[in-house]
Protein backbone atom coordinates (compact mmCIF):
# COMPACT_ATOMS: atom_id res chain seq x y z
CA UNK A 1 0.00 0.00 0.00
CA UNK A 2 1.46 3.33 -0.93
CA UNK A 3 1.32 6.19 0.99
CA UNK A 4 -0.12 9.30 0.05
CA UNK A 5 -0.39 13.45 1.54
CA UNK A 6 -2.76 15.27 0.90
CA UNK A 7 -2.80 19.06 0.97
CA UNK A 8 -5.53 21.53 1.56
CA UNK A 9 -6.46 25.35 1.24
CA UNK A 10 -9.53 26.12 2.16
CA UNK A 11 -11.17 29.71 1.44
CA UNK A 12 -15.17 31.15 2.14
CA UNK A 13 -16.11 29.93 -1.37
CA UNK A 14 -13.52 27.07 -2.60
CA UNK A 15 -11.37 24.59 -1.50
CA UNK A 16 -7.95 23.73 -3.32
CA UNK A 17 -6.14 20.56 -3.07
CA UNK A 18 -3.64 17.95 -3.74
CA UNK A 19 -2.59 14.30 -3.77
CA UNK A 20 1.00 14.00 -3.40
CA UNK A 21 3.04 10.48 -2.92
CA UNK A 22 4.69 10.50 0.16
CA UNK A 23 8.15 10.12 -0.60
CA UNK A 24 11.02 12.43 -1.53
CA UNK A 25 9.71 13.08 -4.70
CA UNK A 26 6.58 14.02 -3.78
CA UNK A 27 4.93 13.18 -7.44
CA UNK A 28 1.89 14.95 -7.37
CA UNK A 29 -1.09 12.31 -8.45
CA UNK A 30 -3.84 14.45 -8.67
CA UNK A 31 -5.01 18.11 -7.48
CA UNK A 32 -8.48 19.39 -7.86
CA UNK A 33 -11.05 22.10 -6.07
CA UNK A 34 -14.50 22.65 -5.22
CA UNK A 35 -15.76 25.95 -6.32
CA UNK A 36 -18.81 27.79 -5.64
CA UNK A 37 -19.64 27.02 -2.17
CA UNK A 38 -23.10 28.15 -0.60
CA UNK A 39 -24.23 28.78 -4.52
CA UNK A 40 -24.31 25.51 -6.54
CA UNK A 41 -20.61 23.40 -5.19
CA UNK A 42 -18.95 22.22 -8.05
CA UNK A 43 -15.88 19.39 -7.35
CA UNK A 44 -13.50 18.73 -10.17
CA UNK A 45 -10.70 16.39 -9.80
CA UNK A 46 -7.72 16.04 -12.34
CA UNK A 47 -5.56 12.83 -12.76
CA UNK A 48 -2.70 12.61 -14.76
CA UNK A 49 -3.63 9.04 -16.06
CA UNK A 50 -7.31 9.36 -16.45
CA UNK A 51 -10.32 11.65 -17.34
CA UNK A 52 -10.94 14.36 -14.90
CA UNK A 53 -14.05 13.39 -12.01
CA UNK A 54 -16.40 15.95 -11.86
CA UNK A 55 -19.41 16.35 -8.99
CA UNK A 56 -22.30 18.95 -8.71
CA UNK A 57 -24.47 19.92 -6.33
CA UNK A 58 -27.93 21.60 -6.90
CA UNK A 59 -28.30 25.35 -6.73
CA UNK A 60 -28.66 26.03 -2.82
CA UNK A 61 -27.57 23.21 -1.14
CA UNK A 62 -26.16 23.81 2.32
CA UNK A 63 -23.16 22.05 2.54
CA UNK A 64 -20.40 21.84 5.44
CA UNK A 65 -16.57 22.10 4.82
CA UNK A 66 -17.49 18.38 6.62
CA UNK A 67 -19.98 17.23 3.91
CA UNK A 68 -17.55 18.31 0.65
CA UNK A 69 -14.29 16.79 2.04
CA UNK A 70 -16.40 13.79 2.88
CA UNK A 71 -16.37 13.35 -1.25
CA UNK A 72 -13.29 14.21 -1.62
CA UNK A 73 -11.89 11.35 1.03
CA UNK A 74 -14.11 9.08 -0.33
CA UNK A 75 -13.12 9.71 -3.78
CA UNK A 76 -9.20 9.13 -3.19
CA UNK A 77 -10.37 5.95 -1.27
CA UNK A 78 -12.80 4.55 -4.05
CA UNK A 79 -10.34 5.82 -6.92
CA UNK A 80 -6.93 5.37 -6.07
CA UNK A 81 -6.20 1.61 -5.49
CA UNK A 82 -3.89 0.94 -2.74
CA UNK A 83 -3.31 4.57 -2.04
CA UNK A 84 -3.16 5.13 2.49
CA UNK A 85 -3.68 8.53 3.26
CA UNK A 86 -0.39 9.43 5.76
CA UNK A 87 -0.85 12.70 6.32
CA UNK A 88 -2.93 16.42 5.56
CA UNK A 89 -1.37 19.54 5.39
CA UNK A 90 -3.28 22.87 5.35
CA UNK A 91 -2.63 26.35 4.27
CA UNK A 92 -2.95 28.68 7.54
CA UNK A 93 -3.09 32.05 6.92
CA UNK A 94 -1.95 33.41 10.26
CA UNK A 95 0.43 31.85 12.95
CA UNK A 96 0.79 35.05 15.22
CA UNK A 97 4.17 35.07 17.45
CA UNK A 98 3.80 31.39 18.03
CA UNK A 99 3.45 29.43 15.39
CA UNK A 100 6.93 30.61 13.32
CA UNK A 101 7.22 26.21 11.82
CA UNK A 102 4.98 23.88 10.40
CA UNK A 103 3.09 22.07 13.77
CA UNK A 104 1.26 18.88 14.05
CA UNK A 105 -2.37 20.01 14.53
CA UNK A 106 -4.30 19.17 17.58
CA UNK A 107 -7.13 20.27 19.65
CA UNK A 108 -5.11 22.73 21.94
CA UNK A 109 -3.23 24.21 18.49
CA UNK A 110 -6.30 24.61 17.05
CA UNK A 111 -8.28 26.97 19.94
CA UNK A 112 -4.91 28.94 19.72
CA UNK A 113 -5.24 29.80 16.10
CA UNK A 114 -9.21 30.40 16.40
CA UNK A 115 -7.84 33.36 18.54
CA UNK A 116 -6.24 34.55 15.54
CA UNK A 117 -9.86 34.78 13.21
CA UNK A 118 -10.35 38.60 13.46
CA UNK A 119 -6.82 39.28 12.55
CA UNK A 120 -7.61 37.10 8.52
CA UNK A 121 -11.62 37.02 8.55
CA UNK A 122 -11.35 36.02 4.63
CA UNK A 123 -9.25 33.24 5.30
CA UNK A 124 -8.73 31.65 8.64
CA UNK A 125 -11.98 30.59 9.66
CA UNK A 126 -12.17 28.29 6.83
CA UNK A 127 -8.65 27.43 7.04
CA UNK A 128 -9.57 25.71 10.27
CA UNK A 129 -12.72 24.29 9.63
CA UNK A 130 -11.13 22.04 6.88
CA UNK A 131 -8.98 21.03 9.31
CA UNK A 132 -12.18 19.93 11.83
CA UNK A 133 -14.24 18.56 9.02
CA UNK A 134 -11.02 15.89 8.08
CA UNK A 135 -10.31 15.43 12.12
CA UNK A 136 -14.20 14.54 12.14
CA UNK A 137 -14.08 12.42 8.85
CA UNK A 138 -10.17 10.89 9.57
CA UNK A 139 -9.50 11.10 13.05
CA UNK A 140 -6.41 8.74 12.86
CA UNK A 141 -4.94 10.77 9.72
CA UNK A 142 -2.08 13.37 11.40
CA UNK A 143 -2.66 16.98 10.08
CA UNK A 144 -0.24 19.63 9.65
CA UNK A 145 -0.39 23.23 9.89
CA UNK A 146 1.97 25.37 7.40
CA UNK A 147 1.55 29.56 7.59
CA UNK A 148 1.98 32.05 5.76
CA UNK A 149 3.52 34.58 8.63
CA UNK A 150 6.01 32.16 9.23
CA UNK A 151 8.52 32.88 6.53
CA UNK A 152 9.31 36.32 7.31
CA UNK A 153 9.36 35.68 11.19
CA UNK A 154 13.25 36.04 11.02
CA UNK A 155 12.91 39.10 9.90
CA UNK A 156 14.75 42.54 11.63
CA UNK A 157 12.94 43.63 14.68
CA UNK A 158 12.64 47.48 13.29
CA UNK A 159 10.93 45.95 9.92
CA UNK A 160 8.03 43.80 12.56
CA UNK A 161 7.16 47.26 14.51
CA UNK A 162 4.61 50.26 14.19
CA UNK A 163 5.05 53.08 16.23
CA UNK A 164 2.47 52.56 18.66
CA UNK A 165 2.41 51.98 22.49
CA UNK A 166 5.24 49.53 23.18
CA UNK A 167 3.02 47.41 25.13
CA UNK A 168 1.04 46.76 21.87
CA UNK A 169 3.49 45.44 20.09
CA UNK A 170 4.60 43.07 23.29
CA UNK A 171 0.60 41.96 23.02
CA UNK A 172 1.31 40.84 19.18
CA UNK A 173 0.07 44.12 17.34
CA UNK A 174 3.23 44.17 15.12
CA UNK A 175 3.82 43.53 11.13
CA UNK A 176 4.26 39.68 10.43
CA UNK A 177 4.01 39.65 6.39
CA UNK A 178 1.95 36.83 4.47
CA UNK A 179 2.29 34.69 1.28
CA UNK A 180 5.23 32.78 3.63
CA UNK A 181 4.48 29.59 1.73
CA UNK A 182 4.55 31.23 -1.67
CA UNK A 183 7.94 32.73 -0.47
CA UNK A 184 9.56 29.91 0.67
CA UNK A 185 8.94 27.88 -2.77
CA UNK A 186 10.47 30.96 -4.22
CA UNK A 187 13.16 31.02 -2.20
CA UNK A 188 14.44 27.26 -2.59
CA UNK A 189 13.43 27.27 -6.07
CA UNK A 190 16.01 30.49 -6.69
CA UNK A 191 18.56 28.16 -4.75
CA UNK A 192 18.13 25.23 -7.28
CA UNK A 193 18.34 27.14 -10.52
CA UNK A 194 20.43 30.14 -9.97
CA UNK A 195 22.14 29.76 -6.58
CA UNK A 196 24.18 32.97 -7.20
CA UNK A 197 20.66 35.09 -7.24
CA UNK A 198 19.37 33.35 -4.32
CA UNK A 199 22.37 34.10 -2.36
CA UNK A 200 21.93 38.06 -3.12
CA UNK A 201 19.12 40.72 -2.47
CA UNK A 202 16.07 39.88 -4.17
CA UNK A 203 12.20 41.05 -4.22
CA UNK A 204 9.82 38.61 -4.75
CA UNK A 205 6.57 39.78 -6.48
CA UNK A 206 3.73 37.39 -5.48
CA UNK A 207 1.02 38.94 -7.69
CA UNK A 208 -2.45 37.51 -7.49
CA UNK A 209 -6.21 38.13 -6.23
CA UNK A 210 -4.06 38.36 -2.93
CA UNK A 211 -0.74 40.62 -3.44
CA UNK A 212 2.43 41.50 -1.69
CA UNK A 213 5.69 41.89 -2.14
CA UNK A 214 8.72 40.09 -0.10
CA UNK A 215 12.66 41.60 -0.20
CA UNK A 216 14.64 38.48 0.32
CA UNK A 217 18.14 38.36 1.53
CA UNK A 218 20.09 34.52 0.94
CA UNK A 219 16.55 33.40 0.71
CA UNK A 220 15.38 35.02 4.55
CA UNK A 221 12.68 37.03 4.36
CA UNK A 222 14.00 40.39 5.65
CA UNK A 223 10.84 43.04 4.72
CA UNK A 224 7.32 42.47 3.14
CA UNK A 225 4.88 44.90 1.91
CA UNK A 226 2.06 42.89 4.46
CA UNK A 227 1.71 44.03 7.61
CA UNK A 228 -0.48 43.01 10.50
CA UNK A 229 -3.26 41.46 8.28
CA UNK A 230 -3.45 40.84 4.69
CA UNK A 231 -4.85 44.28 4.02
CA UNK A 232 -1.57 45.76 4.00
CA UNK A 233 0.34 47.12 0.99
CA UNK A 234 -0.23 46.13 -2.47
CA UNK A 235 -3.50 46.91 -4.20
CA UNK A 236 -5.03 43.06 -4.14
CA UNK A 237 -8.51 42.38 -5.98
CA UNK A 238 -10.99 43.48 -3.58
CA UNK A 239 -8.39 44.58 -0.56
CA UNK A 240 -7.75 48.15 -0.45
CA UNK A 241 -3.65 47.94 0.41
CA UNK A 242 -2.49 50.27 2.12
CA UNK A 243 -4.84 52.72 3.60
CA UNK A 244 -4.13 55.72 6.03
CA UNK A 245 -5.78 54.98 8.95
CA UNK A 246 -7.69 58.01 9.30
CA UNK A 247 -9.73 56.48 6.58
CA UNK A 248 -11.05 54.09 8.60
CA UNK A 249 -11.81 56.77 11.49
CA UNK A 250 -13.62 59.13 9.53
CA UNK A 251 -15.68 56.13 7.84
CA UNK A 252 -16.65 54.97 12.01
CA UNK A 253 -16.85 59.15 13.05
CA UNK A 254 -18.58 61.07 10.29
CA UNK A 255 -19.94 58.36 7.78
CA UNK A 256 -21.25 56.26 11.07
CA UNK A 257 -20.23 52.94 9.72
CA UNK A 258 -19.97 49.77 11.80
CA UNK A 259 -16.63 47.63 12.16
CA UNK A 260 -18.48 45.02 10.25
CA UNK A 261 -19.35 47.29 7.43
CA UNK A 262 -15.62 48.91 7.20
CA UNK A 263 -14.41 45.28 7.42
CA UNK A 264 -16.36 44.50 4.40
CA UNK A 265 -15.57 47.35 2.36
CA UNK A 266 -11.97 47.26 2.88
CA UNK A 267 -11.54 43.04 2.14
CA UNK A 268 -14.84 42.66 -0.55
CA UNK A 269 -15.26 45.67 -1.80
CA UNK A 270 -12.12 47.84 -2.75
CA UNK A 271 -8.81 46.84 -4.31
CA UNK A 272 -9.23 46.49 -8.60
CA UNK A 273 -12.96 45.85 -7.95
CA UNK A 274 -13.23 49.01 -6.34
CA UNK A 275 -11.61 51.16 -8.26
CA UNK A 276 -12.82 49.77 -12.02
CA UNK A 277 -16.31 48.90 -10.54
CA UNK A 278 -16.04 46.63 -13.11
CA UNK A 279 -14.00 43.50 -11.96
CA UNK A 280 -11.19 41.68 -9.33
CA UNK A 281 -9.86 40.12 -12.44
CA UNK A 282 -7.25 40.88 -13.64
CA UNK A 283 -7.63 39.54 -17.45
CA UNK A 284 -11.22 41.33 -17.51
CA UNK A 285 -9.35 44.30 -16.38
CA UNK A 286 -6.47 43.95 -18.82
CA UNK A 287 -8.96 43.38 -22.31
CA UNK A 288 -11.34 46.04 -21.03
CA UNK A 289 -11.42 49.51 -23.09
CA UNK A 290 -13.33 51.50 -19.86
CA UNK A 291 -11.10 54.00 -18.68
CA UNK A 292 -11.59 53.25 -14.97
CA UNK A 293 -10.26 49.68 -15.60
CA UNK A 294 -7.07 51.12 -17.08
CA UNK A 295 -7.05 53.66 -13.86
CA UNK A 296 -7.50 50.22 -12.00
CA UNK A 297 -4.59 48.32 -13.45
CA UNK A 298 -2.27 51.87 -13.46
CA UNK A 299 -3.07 51.99 -9.31
CA UNK A 300 -1.44 48.05 -9.32
CA UNK A 301 1.12 49.13 -10.78
CA UNK A 302 2.22 52.13 -9.62
CA UNK A 303 1.68 50.76 -5.83
CA UNK A 304 3.57 47.64 -6.68
CA UNK A 305 6.91 49.46 -7.75
CA UNK A 306 6.44 52.24 -5.42
CA UNK A 307 6.86 49.28 -2.50
CA UNK A 308 9.62 47.48 -4.44
CA UNK A 309 11.29 50.85 -4.18
CA UNK A 310 10.96 50.61 -0.83
CA UNK A 311 11.75 47.26 -0.06
CA UNK A 312 14.95 47.64 -2.17
CA UNK A 313 15.91 50.71 0.45
CA UNK A 314 15.35 47.77 2.71
CA UNK A 315 17.89 45.48 0.93
CA UNK A 316 20.51 47.91 0.37
CA UNK A 317 20.23 47.74 -3.30
CA UNK A 318 19.09 45.19 -5.63
CA UNK A 319 20.12 42.06 -7.69
CA UNK A 320 17.05 40.44 -8.87
CA UNK A 321 13.36 40.56 -9.31
CA UNK A 322 10.77 37.82 -9.43
CA UNK A 323 7.40 37.55 -10.94
CA UNK A 324 5.12 34.62 -9.59
CA UNK A 325 1.30 34.01 -8.72
CA UNK A 326 -1.41 34.21 -11.22
CA UNK A 327 -1.11 37.79 -12.43
CA UNK A 328 2.83 37.54 -12.08
CA UNK A 329 3.48 34.43 -14.12
CA UNK A 330 0.43 34.97 -16.74
CA UNK A 331 0.07 38.98 -17.25
CA UNK A 332 3.10 40.52 -19.55
CA UNK A 333 1.57 43.96 -19.52
CA UNK A 334 1.45 44.47 -15.41
CA UNK A 335 5.10 43.18 -15.66
CA UNK A 336 6.33 45.36 -18.03
CA UNK A 337 4.82 48.42 -16.15
CA UNK A 338 6.18 47.58 -13.02
CA UNK A 339 9.44 47.59 -14.60
CA UNK A 340 9.37 50.55 -16.50
CA UNK A 341 8.58 52.12 -13.32
CA UNK A 342 12.04 50.26 -11.91
CA UNK A 343 14.59 51.71 -14.52
CA UNK A 344 15.72 54.09 -11.76
CA UNK A 345 17.42 50.59 -10.24
CA UNK A 346 18.96 49.20 -13.75
CA UNK A 347 15.60 46.83 -14.19
CA UNK A 348 15.40 46.77 -18.30
CA UNK A 349 12.65 44.09 -19.42
CA UNK A 350 13.19 42.39 -23.05
CA UNK A 351 9.57 42.45 -24.73
CA UNK A 352 9.38 39.54 -26.84
CA UNK A 353 10.48 37.50 -23.38
CA UNK A 354 8.44 38.98 -21.37
CA UNK A 355 5.59 38.27 -23.83
CA UNK A 356 6.39 34.96 -23.99
CA UNK A 357 6.33 33.89 -20.36
CA UNK A 358 10.39 33.10 -20.39
CA UNK A 359 11.57 31.99 -17.17
CA UNK A 360 14.48 35.35 -17.64
CA UNK A 361 12.69 38.20 -19.10
CA UNK A 362 15.25 40.84 -18.06
CA UNK A 363 18.35 41.86 -20.99
CA UNK A 364 21.48 41.24 -21.38
CA UNK A 365 22.16 44.45 -20.30
CA UNK A 366 19.81 44.65 -17.29
CA UNK A 367 21.79 45.72 -13.85
CA UNK A 368 18.72 43.70 -11.86
CA UNK A 369 17.73 39.67 -13.29
CA UNK A 370 14.23 40.38 -13.72
CA UNK A 371 12.60 36.26 -13.60
CA UNK A 372 9.59 34.54 -13.43
CA UNK A 373 9.02 31.09 -11.45
CA UNK A 374 5.55 29.55 -11.02
CA UNK A 375 5.21 29.12 -7.29
CA UNK A 376 3.84 25.61 -5.85
CA UNK A 377 2.81 25.99 -2.66
CA UNK A 378 1.27 22.76 -2.50
CA UNK A 379 4.40 21.11 -2.86
CA UNK A 380 5.72 23.82 0.02
CA UNK A 381 2.99 22.28 2.37
CA UNK A 382 3.84 18.40 1.06
CA UNK A 383 7.06 18.70 1.66
CA UNK A 384 6.83 20.06 5.23
CA UNK A 385 4.09 16.72 5.88
CA UNK A 386 6.66 14.48 4.84
CA UNK A 387 9.27 15.80 7.75
CA UNK A 388 6.69 14.63 9.91
CA UNK A 389 6.21 11.04 8.78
Amino acid sequence: MDDAILTVNAGSSSIKFALFEANSELCKIAAGEIERIGLAPHLKIRMTDRAPYEQSWPQGESLSHEDLFGSILDWIEAQMGQVRLAATGHRIVHGGSRFVDPVRLDRGGLAELAKLNALAPLHEPHNLAAVQAVRSLRPDVPQIGCFDTAFHHGMPEVATRFALPRHLHDEGVRRYGFHGISYEYIASRLRQIAPRLAAGRVIAAHLGNGASLCAMLDGKSVDSTMGFTALDGLVMGTRCGTLDAGVALYLMQARGMSADEITNLLYRQSGLLGVSGLSADMRHLLASKDPAAAEAVALFTYTAARHAGALATSLGGLDGLVFTAGIGEHAPPVRAAICEKLAWLGAEISPEANEQNAPIISTSDSKIEIRVIPTDEEAMIAKHCLDFI
